[in-house]
């Protein structure tokens, strides 16, 4: 790990406002800048630049930090690639970070696979431009893909000699025992390459390095794709294709297709919020993937009957994830590939903008397994409809589309709720009310008034930091064991810290936290704007209203916490001379 004066001085070299400007149209306004937040969508600018304390805070979504958190939020990188980033940025030469013999071996191996895969994926698409790929790029060329969109995704071209990979790497001294883990090839009868005569995906993470590879055969041999095996860069359950592209096209969505060209036809369509699971259903870690990026996901996989099971395999595991999720009507065209060469991107954006909820979906499927003009059929529907929204745990969620339901699939609707009332209570889900906790007046006046407390506290750091002469005069009656919350308790002991050394940064405070709820409420505690409407009467009053209330809280704490006989009467003393505590601004 680097020394936190190093990284300070990654911090003080990189301009907040310089960098983010890179990202994002900043405006003056006033002291700081303003612009619409890249985390999440908006129309009126709630996102907040302070260059003189060098910290961002979204007044809209609560994100907020210094350089580095805003690069690492935005980029997706780690701490230490966010640093490397902006060290970069600024011509810094970080030095070597140490690691065990083991950690460095790791690291090590995945590098050198990292540069097999770059070569790869080089030798791929000098292929397909050569004369032996003609076939490859005849393919491409009929499926309507530019020059552009070709280099764009690194496409290539796996010739028909099955170890011309492999010689190509060995002539450039790799040994058998790194090729074989790099998963580019089989061993069941001799050393072959695993692809060939195959269109050839690189296979991209989110920092655009190649981890592995998607190879369509020139063909009707089987597989018709081939993917890399798992390997120490590949997971497939944890990736997915165009990922790396669609997570800074900030749209307020993503698209989940099927497969490559799904993806890169719809991008080159202009809807570059399009990605594809890796040769297998959804998994949870791909959605927990997408909800890192967006709240919304769209789900356009092929309308034959294996598109449609997979969308409704996929929509509970989107729901879980915590993402929002609706699905995309596409007939009568099979995938996003054919309707947009048939129809446009415009019919395919009102496509986007008509996509079902996942729930009236997942109904809609239901509904097909049923005949609804036989009683009994019909009923049996009913009752499957009455299950699914015993899902909903909150009332006005589920009368909601209970509502719904009812209207658009012809569903008497007093019936219905009388079911779903049925099948809740039988199963435990509805109707809990009586085991809920009792929460005394007691209990809910302690919760108050802690809240108040805290809300104090935050209050008086804000004045303390907007202020240097404010600073010195509370200094007088405060001390940071004053502050009861523990998160505002160190801010106040680093901050107190810097004063007396002379020198206030508190973007550098920010980089002593771990957590991105730690940044965000930091970050918000130092952006944060005073009344300015009140006169200076009213400041005073307000100030020393604040600084009472949290000595006095301070001084009722300690009390409660102590049985030593002389330290009660001290704090009692203390307690007596509040009503002394005045400042004057």
């Amino acid at each position: 790990m680097y020394s936190s004066d190093l990284i300070e001085e990654v911090v003080s070299r990189n301009d907040i406002v310089d960098v983010i400007s890179g990202y994002i149209k900043l405006k003056k306004n006033g002291s700081s800048y303003v612009g619409l937040c890249p985390f999440h969508n908006e129309k009126s600018p709630s996102f907040s630049v302070s260059q003189s304390r060098q910290l961002y805070h979204c007044f809209g979504c609560g994100v907020g930090g210094n350089v580095i958190t805003f690069v690492m939020e935005y980029e997706n990188f780690t701490f230490l690639e966010a640093v490397k980033s902006l060290a970069d940025r600024v011509g810094m030469e970080l030095p070597e970070i140490s690691y065990s013999q083991k950690e460095q071996q790791e690291r090590d191996l995945k590098t050198k696979l990292l540069e097999i895969n770059k070569i790869a994926a080089t030798y791929y698409y000098h292929q397909l431009k050569s004369e032996n790929g003609q076939v490859g790029l005849s393919y491409l060329r009929k499926r309507g893909l530019t020059d552009e969109t070709i280099n764009r995704f690194g496409l290539g071209y796996s010739g028909q000699n099955s170890k011309a990979l492999y010689r190509y790497l060995k002539d450039k001294g790799y040994d058998d025992d790194l090729l074989k883990e790099s998963g580019l090839f089989t061993y069941e009868r001799g050393i072959n390459d695993k692809f060939w005569n195959r269109v050839m995906f690189p296979i991209m993470d989110i920092n655009n390095k190649v981890i592995g590879f998607g190879g369509r055969v020139m063909g009707d041999a089987k597989p018709k794709y081939l993917n890399s095996p798992e390997t120490k860069l590949f997971d497939k359950s944890r990736n997915l294709y165009g990922l790396n592209i669609a997570r800074t096209a900030r749209k307020n969505n993503l698209i989940i297709c099927e497969g490559y060209m799904d993806v890169i036809s719809m991008h080159q369509a202009g809807f570059n919020q399009a990605v594809a699971s890796l040769g297998t259903a959804l998994t949870p870690g791909q959605a927990r993937l997408m909800k890192r990026y967006t709240d919304q996901v769209l789900i356009t996989y092929d309308s034959d009957e294996a598109g449609t099971k997979a969308a409704m395999r996929a929509i509970p595991i989107l729901k879980e994830a915590g993402l929002s999720t609706k699905v995309i009507n596409m007939q009568p065209y099979k995938d996003p590939d054919e309707f947009i060469k048939a129809l446009g991107a415009e019919a395919f954006q009102e496509r986007i903008d008509n996509a079902s909820n996942s729930f009236m979906y997942e109904i809609g499927v239901i509904e097909k397994k049923y005949d609804r003009s036989d009683p009994e059929s019909s009923t049996e529907f009913e009752r499957e409809v009455a299950r699914k929204l015993t899902g909903f745990s909150q009332k006005l969620e589920r009368d909601n589309y209970l509502n719904a339901v009812c209207r658009k699939f012809n569903i008497q609707m007093d019936g219905m709720r009388e079911l779903v009332a049925s099948y809740g209570n039988q199963s435990g889900i509805l109707e809990r009310k009586d085991e809920r906790p009792r929460v005394s007046m007691q209990q809910t006046a302690k919760k108050k008034r802690d809240s108040g407390v805290r809300q104090a506290e935050k209050i008086l750091l804000t004045w303390m930091i907007d202020d240097g002469e404010i600073f010195k005069k509370v200094k007088e009656y405060i001390e940071p064991s004053d502050f009861i919350d523990p998160l505002l308790r160190d801010v106040a002991d680093k901050l107190y810290s810097q004063f007396d050394e002379g020198y206030v940064n508190p973007a550098s405070i920010i980089n002593t936290y771990a957590t991105d709820e730690e940044h965000n409420e930091v970050a918000a505690l130092f952006s944060a704007d005073l009344n300015d409407d009140l006169n200076k009467n009213e400041r005073e009053k307000a100030l020393n209203d604040t600084v009472i209330k949290v000595k006095s809280n301070s001084l009722e704490h300690a009390l409660n916490n102590t049985s030593d006989g002389h330290q009660m009467q001290e704090l009692l003393m203390q307690q007596m001379k509040l009503k002394n505590i005045y400042i004057h601004i």
